[in-house]
């Protein structure tokens, strides 16, 4: 659900790290509020079914359990099960339980085991760590598990970024950039003019109790999500991206996770005064665009532009990035006479990439979004001068 590999075509350069922490092994087995244990295997299923319990043949990681589907361990009896909240699941609309999501995930200590797996790609897994110290310093961890990794570490706004050789570095930041958008964790009031909220009902994930939502783009100009939510927590279980046909394109599942009264040790050993210091943003004015896009998606609004030179070619284009808070689209604008090639379209995972040359320029469109969607955003671009003619 971020942008796809074909964007760093388009930059000279790019900032990144190298690991200076030891990377925490994710637990297979932990304890959740409600004093339930479970351990979870999952898969991307295709097919995507709306009961999320049918998710079956999933990969093992070290440590989960034996055989097919979800092997659950049960501590608590079946009264405690039904009094372990004291919400009445039936009576929360979407908004209730999404608002739910955003305050565990800001005021709890907790630890997310969770694999991200994309159509026809190998499953990634990831730890994802949250804390509030004595201090009421907050610290959040999320950590890359497979490979030589990659390790982002948030201390308040600060956000220091480590991974293989490249030399760590830091920007100012309130929240983690990872593969669950921050706007839906953190802000999902701000998604409301882009995308509704459809409290589906009941599921069951990993063994336990969920309510779906459904997230459905107004104009049916984007991909739609499905979400499961932790019924006696609010903790986030799944999330699928679907195409407009309904074919699930990514999912990220939850396969453990903890919430403790204290937060997790492993943030005891932080030093904020040995992370890298922020970066010091650069403020100069870009040159001014003489091309503009006029249409968007309900709720998509323009985040930055500045010009910016094409690694491959050396090419000065002018660039925009617009954003809904769950898909981000870049638009690269470049005068015809130094366009590369003709009509280009493609899908990379769950990305478009699309290039027409009209007339004076050529524009690139990359996001994930549906290819019809990069084309009417491609089509409407104008000469900054026709604006609001």
């Amino acid at each position: 659900m971020r942008c796809s590999s074909i964007l760093a075509l388009f930059f000279i350069s790019g900032g990144a790290i190298n690991p200076t922490f030891s990377h925490a092994t994710a637990p297979s087995e932990v304890a959740i509020s409600s004093g339930a244990k479970f351990q979870a295997n999952s898969d991307i299923d295709a097919k995507s079914e709306d009961n999320a319990g049918n998710d079956t043949n999933a990969p093992k990681e070290e440590g989960a359990g034996k055989g097919d589907g979800f092997q659950i361990q049960a501590e608590e009896s079946r009264n405690e099960e039904n009094t372990s909240t004291s919400r009445t699941p039936q009576l929360q609309s979407a908004n209730q339980w999404l608002a739910e999501l955003q305050n565990i995930i800001t005021n709890a200590n907790f630890q997310v085991s969770f694999v991200q797996t994309v159509a026809g790609k190998e499953t990634v897994p990831y730890l994802w760590r949250h804390g509030i110290m004595e201090d009421g310093s907050e610290l959040e961890q999320l950590n890359l598990q497979n490979g030589p990794g990659r390790e982002l570490i948030r201390v308040n706004d600060v956000v220091s970024v480590f991974e293989p050789d490249v030399q760590p570095y830091s920007l100012r930041s309130k929240h983690i950039n990872g593969p669950i958008p921050s706007a839906l964790l953190y802000h999902p009031e701000q998604l409301s003019s882009a995308y509704e909220f459809v409290a589906v009902g009941r599921a069951r994930v990993a063994g336990r109790s969920a309510q779906q939502i459904r997230i459905v783009s107004r104009d049916n100009t984007r991909f739609g999500y499905q979400l499961w939510l932790d019924e006696s927590s609010g903790m986030l279980l799944k999330l699928n991206m679907l195409d407009l046909q309904g074919a699930l394109l990514e999912q990220i599942q939850v396969t453990a996770f903890a919430i403790s009264p204290e937060p997790a040790e492993y943030f005891s050993r932080i030093n904020s005064a040995s992370l890298p210091a922020p970066m010091a943003l650069s403020n100069t004015p870009s040159r001014a665009h003489k091309w503009d896009v006029t249409y968007l998606p309900a709720g998509m609004r323009e985040i930055k532009q500045d010009t910016r030179r094409l690694a491959l070619t050396g090419q000065v284009v002018e660039y925009k990035l617009f954003s809904d808070g769950l898909v981000d689209v870049s638009v690269y604008v470049q005068p015809a006479e130094d366009a590369l090639g003709e009509t280009l379209a493609l899908r990379n995972e769950v990305s478009t990439f699309l290039t027409l040359t009209d007339g004076k320029a050529q524009v690139t469109v990359v996001g994930e979004i549906p290819l019809q969607t990069a084309n009417a955003i491609a089509t409407s671009l104008r000469p900054v001068a026709n604006k609001g003619r």
